[in-house]
């Protein structure tokens, strides 16, 4: 077998199963994300075997960008678990072929608890889409694998189905990157999120005066190991040199005793204030291709600089 041609079928046919699905939707997608919208509770999401693995997946999407939500497993539902879901909730229903026993089984309790049910299937006229108050259609025409009995394709348009949903909720409720990372502190993408500028960034602020000598400026650069430094006039900071401007210096004068910090520095320097958040100074600089920014108190003209961040200290950065 050529394995890499297989896989590529595979994700032919996912994409193709996708791109179907896709053609399905309609009116219930915006009725179930204005039921969810409208909810007073959470979102319930239930399932067996492989679509409860799916959806997990959707319920902890769902947690993480704003709409509360727990996966309840539909065997566990029969044995006390049922407990979890409230008179105020949505219940998602997830069953490719609509006839899992044990979600039909625990269906009519869930209508007696007075939640709205919602059925992610590939059969409309299933038992569960036929009791949901609302029914997203999933349906696949065939699954990626030769035999057509092991949930890919349908996995995977039940797992996109739960994106949709989730996205549609996350930007109607203008949920942002900082609202993501408060839910996220454990890992890193979280803690840089969540980190700013103040609390990474070094407060020794090398600097010289625009007549130190080439040599003068090397030792501070050095000294530092933030591989930059100020340039002031007086008390005013007019400047900036980096590791880069002294090694285009070695090359550009054969005299370098002569050389001063006006003949090498940049003038003007990126700066970011120090209440701002380490996204945006990653952003500033890559915009720049640069890797250092200066840190002024405010955003007066004539600020006190308070600090120099480098991108090493943000991913060197322990939250």
């Amino acid at each position: 077998m050529d394995f890499i041609a297989r896989s590529k079928e595979v994700f032919d046919s996912e994409i193709a199963e996708l791109k179907n699905v896709r053609e399905h939707i309609g009116k219930e997608v915006a009725d179930v994300v204005d039921l969810i919208l409208k909810s007073k509770g959470k979102v319930v999401v239930t399932g067996i075997g492989k679509s409860g693995i799916v959806g997990h997946k959707i319920s902890s999407t769902l947690a993480s960008t704003g709409t509360p939500s727990v996966f309840m497993s539909a065997a566990e539902a029969m044995h006390g678990d049922l407990g979890i879901v409230c008179k105020d909730d949505v219940v998602i229903a997830i069953s490719n072929s609509g006839y899992s026993q044990e979600i039909l089984s625990i269906v009519d309790l869930i209508k007696k608890i007075g939640c709205p049910i919602v059925a992610m299937t590939g059969d409309l006229n299933s038992e569960l889409a036929k009791s949901a108050t609302f029914v997203l259609n999933c349906a696949v025409t065939c699954e990626a694998s030769k035999e057509d009995y092991v949930p890919t394709c349908s996995t995977t348009a039940a797992l996109v189905m739960g994106d949709a949903l989730a996205t549609c909720l996350m930007e109607y409720r203008a949920f942002k990157l900082e609202n993501f990372a408060f839910y996220h502190p454990g890992g890193a993408l979280g803690r840089r999120l969540l980190t700013k500028v103040s609390d990474c960034m070094n407060k020794h602020v090398p600097f010289v005066q625009e007549n130190t000598l080439f040599k003068d400026v090397i030792y501070e650069v050095s000294k530092s190991r933030q591989g930059v430094t100020l340039v002031y006039s007086g008390d005013v900071a007019v400047g900036i040199i980096t590791d880069g401007d002294i090694r285009r210096a070695v090359q550009k004068y054969d005299d370098l005793k002569i050389v001063v910090a006006t003949d090498i520095m940049t003038k003007g320097y990126k700066k970011i204030l120090p209440n701002a958040m380490i996204t945006d100074a990653l952003k500033l600089m890559d915009e720049n291709k640069i890797t250092s920014l200066i840190v002024p108190e405010s955003d007066s003209p004539n600020a006190k600089i308070v600090g120099v961040l480098h991108i090493h200290n943000i991913f060197d950065f322990k939250k």
